[in-house]
């Protein structure tokens, strides 16, 4: 008769490289849904009540909203799948730093309400790649 080892949880093996940057990137694409999602879904909401801002004429507060919006999908999103509030603070910020170096180009006649949208919406992609870079970890990891 043999005699067999007491059972023992087997050693979870590092993710391949390959299913950690798929994790990765799916994620990302999660973030511009949700994005897209909170954007569109709270900005037909907010315009059907009322509260919005004209594009044109108040690009800032115009772009504030539409943060917001986005952010609203993003955290909703991210708070789901178990993320903690440090790293949706930090997707969300995304959305509102890109404005930083931009509205005083704008109100210096420099850039228009166009370009506003159009550089802070671009800007925005890199800076949620930063984000989740510095947390690598997280986004790539097999939690979740």
């Amino acid at each position: 008769m043999t005699q067999t080892a007491p059972h023992t949880p087997a050693r979870t093996a590092p993710h391949p490289p390959r299913r950690r940057w798929s994790r990765f990137a799916r994620h990302y694409v999660e973030m511009i849904i949700s994005m897209f999602v909170g954007m569109f879904a709270l900005g037909m909401l907010l315009d059907a009540v009322g509260i919005g801002f004209s594009h044109d004429r108040q690009p800032e507060l115009s772009y504030l909203l539409m943060a917001f919006n986005m952010s609203v999908g993003m955290a909703a999103w991210m708070r789901y799948r178990g993320h903690g509030w440090a790293s949706t603070l930090e997707m969300c910020a995304a959305m509102f730093v890109p404005v930083v170096p931009l509205f005083p180009l704008l109100w210096l006649g420099v850039i228009d309400s166009g370009g506003l949208m159009l550089v802070a919406h671009v800007a925005m992609f890199p800076l949620m790649l930063a984000a989740m870079l510095r947390r690598v970890d997280e986004y790539a990891g097999c939690a979740g």
